[in-house]
């Protein structure tokens, strides 16, 4: 049997990303720590220049010098999902989130945990925080209820600027990213309308910082929550920032998913992998016609202005912190929510005929108010590269998110490090640093159990590993599932993404799960799929009849 490969600390090419396993001085902080997590919305693993990327990205990139880049973190496939998870500490399926708004098969409809927004059964840190004296904010993206009983107020935030379900415009038009009503934003319950000139990215920090200054007033801790929807489709950018990336992708996606494996390679983020092969229903760059090479170029070059416009106003939230003198007192959180989305935008539900209607879809006109682009596979291969698939799937390529971590006053590890870490933890790694107990009921309810686990020793380098080598962590959504356990994962995929069967990989030395060991590894097959049965169990795992995932390949539902 192939033995295990264990992840180990990477300290060799850590000048690279201007880090360094240092230690800061053991320093009792003032007082209880604040804390800001923020979120990108499909961001994919090798966006960062970090990484390697061709994509600005200075203010992250310094943040991760500072802190820990993780690059072993799992979140689940899809938006919401991770969402219910980071909010709550547990799987998707306790938190009412085994499947998305509208995303249920028949026999999952009206089932526990596939409600498809944040259920009761959990408590948030958000919750926990406020309810233990910190202020609790938040501006973004929400995606967890439409209703005004599921907004954020009802789930522990004090004041809450969020744009109700999972996308719409970035200016203020306000488009929808479906055909339906508009999309709903509210500011404490109550529905508003967006200013003149509003960006996403920009107003969103505008935002976050007006909250925590007034908070800053009253000398109370913080938990700041900052949610952006950017680079999510629709791809717009301000127009000065629209010809940032110029020709930066004329050679096309096939060149690009190879430049960025090799770069991850050459960082030690990964192991000497092959590049992976281009999806089937992808044609080769070379076989696209002039126009449609410029397209596609275009599209990328828009979705690179959109992360460099959210880094820029990252690297201003944290200019903010700084200067309000509350920096070394901040515990900062950094992630992605998916991989990023290859799924086909273009034949969801009826885009196909609503889109070229609704949007100027001209190519003079990409990127601005009223257009309507995303990137699609070709594009997203390249952006999860080496990982196998994209968002929506719990392939490494869906699952496998970039992770930041950073508080000086606290955490002692510094620098690029690969222990398992999944987005589950952050919520008990808050509470803990807090000092508040997660309890077994709240507001006269019980509530589920933590999932995850406290990274707060490892963080503080008095511990070797944040999970045990046999850690179990599961994935079910639209029916496509997998499990992980000490570096083995099971995934199964519906056809033309899978086999339509169990897949087994060992993701120590194949981290793009090309090379299936279901038939070579008997035994440690079948320990997986019992531990695949025993999460099912646990979590009430209801499988649909057929693939609920959109934008298929087949032209979707």
């Amino acid at each position: 049997m192939r033995p295990i490969l264990r992840l180990l600390v990477v300290t060799a090419s850590l000048e690279a990303f201007g880090c360094a396993a240092t230690e800061h001085p053991e320093e009792e902080p003032p007082g209880r720590p604040n804390f800001l997590v923020i979120m990108a919305d499909d961001l994919g693993f090798s966006d960062l220049g970090v990484f390697g990327s061709e994509i600005r990205t200075p203010h992250l990139d310094a943040l991760a010098g500072a802190g820990v880049l993780l690059t072993n973190f799992r979140v689940a496939p899809n938006c919401s999902p991770t969402r219910a998870m980071l909010l709550s500490g547990t799987d998707t399926h306790p938190a009412g989130l085994g499947t998305m708004a509208g995303d249920a098969d028949e026999n999952q409809q009206g089932q526990p945990g596939y409600e498809g927004y944040l259920s009761d059964r959990v408590v948030t840190v958000s919750s926990l925080l406020q309810a233990s004296g910190y202020y609790t904010a938040m501006a973004g993206k929400w995606h967890l209820g439409v209703t005004p009983e599921l907004s954020p107020e009802s789930r522990g935030f004090d004041d809450a600027f969020a744009i109700v379900p999972g996308g719409a415009s970035h200016f203020s038009d306000a488009a929808p990213v479906l055909g339906g009503s508009p999309p709903i934003y509210r500011e404490n319950g109550v529905d508003v309308d967006l200013p003149e000139g509003f960006y996403s990215s920009t107003f969103y920090t505008d935002k976050i910082i007006d909250y925590i200054s007034s908070s800053l007033e009253g000398d109370q801790p913080f938990f700041a929550y900052t949610v952006y929807t950017a680079p999510h489709w629709p791809l717009q950018a301000p127009d000065e920032d629209l010809s940032l990336y110029a020709g930066v992708y004329d050679e096309g996606y096939d060149a690009l998913r190879e430049r960025r494996t090799r770069n991850l390679i050459d960082r030690g983020v990964v192991p000497d992998v092959p590049v992976p092969d281009r999806v089937s229903w992808v044609p080769a760059w070379e076989n696209l016609d002039a126009d449609a090479r410029r397209v596609e170029a275009r599209r990328m070059e828009i979705y690179a202005a959109m992360v460099e416009n959210m880094d820029r106003n990252i690297g201003r939230l944290l200019a903010f912190l700084e200067e309000a003198g509350v920096a070394d007192n901040t515990f900062v959180v950094f992630l992605s929510d998916n991989g990023a989305e290859g799924n086909n935008i273009g034949t969801m539900y009826d885009n196909e005929t609503w889109i070229p209607t609704r949007f100027d879809t001209s190519y003079e006109n990409m990127g601005r108010m009223d257009s309507y682009v995303w990137t699609g596979p070709g594009w997203a291969q390249a952006q999860s590269a080496p990982f196998r698939l994209f968002k929506s799937f719990p392939s490494e390529g869906g699952v496998r998110a970039p992770a930041i971590f950073k508080d000086p006053s606290r955490v002692q590890r510094t620098g690029l490090v690969a222990p398992f870490s999944t987005v589950k933890d952050i919520t008990p790694t808050i509470l803990e640093l807090a000092g508040v107990e997660h309890p077994k009921s709240f507001a006269g309810r019980e509530v589920a159990p933590l999932q995850g686990t406290s990274m707060a020793a490892y963080l503080a380098g008095t511990a070797p590993s944040i999970h045990d080598d046999d850690e179990v962590m599961g994935w079910e959504l639209f029916g496509r599932r997998a499990i992980y356990k000490g570096q083995w994962k099971l995934v199964w995929l519906w056809e033309p993404y899978g086999t339509g069967a169990w897949e087994l990989f060992h993701l120590a030395s194949d981290p793009s799960e090309s090379n299936d060991l279901s038939g070579d590894e008997p035994e440690k097959l079948e320990e997986l799929l019992a531990a695949w049965h025993d999460y099912a169990e646990d979590n009430g795992v209801l499988l649909p009849a057929r693939d609920m995932g959109y934008g298929m390949v087949d032209g979707g539902r």
